[in-house]
């Protein structure tokens, strides 16, 4: 029997890029490969070990692709990604059911791994410094979408912000050069057809300081608009400590930039913005933002938070409320500190109960759930530009889409309902008729 290869990719779309790498070398080495674990022979599960629910997640998928194992549904597990990266001894010990470990260094040689496996050699662990990179040459089987795609511009990090375990998984940062991500771009843009490509790294704001001794973050994306015309080229994971006014004015003067900042912010006061290594300040932020809203008057900015960082105190979350109330983010991502070995502020003091952390979640994500419910308010009566993303399964004249303020999997929706039958990958003029909390309702015209 031929063997297929299931893969289930876990985690943030920079980590589903790796998995769509890990499909290409596989399919290239003549595997059949397959997004449906249960068909499979081999199963892939790219871990993801970011925040504690990740890892979590990433052990419950483990055991039960072990049970199916056990039933002989499948015959091979071989376990990707951070997890794996993190966890290397400790997973070899402890998971005998797992055929292999294969590291986010070990990417490249994930069709040896599954040779071997199927020549009778088990648990194997491959996993080398983590300096692997894409490129544009490397083989890729998308998990997105045909019309949109995510093109990871650089790799690593060098913040090393004190509640993140990303630069010891993956590593310093690594920029791929802006030549082979524009030829990225083309080739999705001119045989793929997609609408919209969406650029990702740790920190995207930094791209080519490593390479080019400057930030060229300003130069890649106009290059590429360039070459998107009419579709989106869209931004995510920028720093605010290098947001340049370069940048700032790309971004308002090119029309396929998507008037959309990805800003992850975590926290406002200067206290707390210390202790986390953020490297940024209050005022800074502030400014950033009132430049952004001033300059570029329609743009949607989308920020992270964390609440009950070790030693944050009520007056400190009050300040917090206070920031999320002025700002008034049209997109708002909220975490609750996650406690993680091998970082700096796992060892904190005073570190927040768990009782406390959810509390003031609750009470931030209410607050913003109002902010949300306001601005949509306001778009009632306008016209947006959406991308249809697909049409609902049990209306035939209602189409899920996204207006250049929703990033794909992480922002809201626009529910459009049409006479005509759209075309996933189309933009639509869109009446909007009705607001929801976080989605908005409309009549394609």
């Amino acid at each position: 029997m031929k063997t297929k290869i299931g893969m289930l990719s876990l985690g943030c779309a920079r980590n589903l890029v790796d998995a769509e790498v890990i499909l290409g070398y596989l399919k290239e080495a003549g595997f059949t490969v397959s997004f449906e674990i249960a068909e499979a022979n081999v199963a892939i599960v790219n871990t993801c070990c970011f925040i504690r629910e990740a890892e979590e997640e990433s052990i419950d998928v483990i055991l039960k692709l072990c049970r199916l194992k056990e039933e002989g549904k499948i015959t091979r597990i071989i376990v990707c990604g951070c997890l794996a990266q993190r966890y290397k001894r400790e997973l070899l010990n402890e998971l005998k059911e797992v055929d292999a470990f294969v590291g986010v260094g070990g990417i490249d040689k994930i069709a040896a791994v599954v040779k071997q496996l199927l020549n009778g050699r088990r648990s194997l662990g491959v996993f080398g410094r983590p300096e692997f990179l894409y490129t544009h040459r490397s083989p890729r089987i998308f998990f997105t979408p045909g019309h949109f795609a995510y093109v990871k511009i650089s790799e690593g990090c060098n913040h090393r912000c004190s509640y993140c375990i990303i630069p010891t998984l993956r590593g310093k940062y690594r920029s791929r050069p802006m030549d082979s991500i524009l030829k990225e771009g083309e080739a999705l843009l001119n045989k793929r057809l997609v609408s919209e490509i969406n650029l990702i790294g740790q920190d995207t704001t930094m791209y080519g300081q490593d390479l080019y001794a400057q930030n060229r973050i300003a130069e890649l994306l106009a290059k590429l608009a360039g070459k998107a015309k009419a579709r989106w080229v869209r931004l995510l994971y920028a720093h605010p400590k290098h947001f340049s006014q370069k940048l700032m004015s790309v971004i308002r003067d090119e029309p396929s930039i998507c008037k959309y900042i990805d800003l992850p912010i975590q926290h406002i006061n200067d206290k707390i913005l210390e202790k986390m290594n953020r490297r940024t300040s209050r005022k800074e932020i502030l400014s950033l933002i009132e430049r952004a809203r001033k300059e570029i008057p329609e743009i949607a900015i989308r920020t992270t938070l964390i609440v009950g960082f070790p030693g944050e105190t009520d007056k400190q979350f009050r300040e917090l409320l206070d920031f999320i109330r002025d700002a008034k983010f049209e997109r708002l991502g909220l975490f609750k500190y996650s406690r993680q070995a091998d970082t700096l502020a796992y060892d904190f003091g005073r570190q927040v109960p768990e009782k406390i952390k959810q509390s003031r979640y609750d009470e931030a994500l209410s607050l913003q759930q109002d902010i949300s419910t306001k601005i949509n308010q306001g778009f009632l009566g306008r016209e947006l530009r959406v991308l249809i993303d697909e049409q609902d399964t049990q209306d035939k004249g209602l189409f899920l889409g996204r207006s250049e303020a929703d990033a794909p999997e992480v922002d809201g929706c626009v529910y459009v309902h049409s006479k005509k039958r759209l075309k996933t990958g189309d933009f639509v003029q869109v009446k909007i008729i009705d607001t929801l909390e976080y989605d908005l309702v409309g009549e394609a015209l």
